[in-house]
């Protein structure tokens, strides 16, 4: 009896291996078609980049911005008066605080009272 009890087991355990095996079969070749599905989107996607950069060497070659330009833009061309160097140009002005100005000019820069916390009466009042 404990020898048929242990041939079942044994019969069971071999079944249990065989469907665990033939289950991480298909979950490998499920994953493998996922991964081949992946690379075949990676290079539509490298393509259509690829695609993309040739789109845009063709639109900003020098000669057609050239011509679009001499169309569209009305440029003048450039004259020598135009042309300075760095130490002719002028010196960046100073930043001004426009709405400081105003407040200063209102009276209105100096500090104010502010209330002390959990009371109803300004900080420098004396009682």
């Amino acid at each position: 009896m404990l020898v048929r009890l242990l041939h079942v087991l044994a019969v069971v355990a071999l079944l249990g291996s065989a469907g665990y095996a033939y289950s991480i079969k298909y979950e490998s070749i499920f994953y493998a078609e996922k991964l081949s599905k992946l690379k075949a989107q990676i290079q539509r996607e490298k393509d259509a980049i690829a695609a993309s950069r040739a789109d845009w060497q063709f639109h900003v070659r020098p000669d057609r911005i050239a011509v679009l330009a001499d169309q569209y833009l009305d440029l003048q061309s450039l004259k020598i008066e135009q042309i300075v160097r760095v130490k002719d140009l002028p010196e960046r002005q100073a930043k001004v605080d426009a709405i400081g100005a105003k407040l200063e000019a209102l009276g209105l820069s100096a500090p104010t009272n502010t209330p002390a916390a959990g009371t109803g009466r300004s900080a420098t009042a004396t009682p």
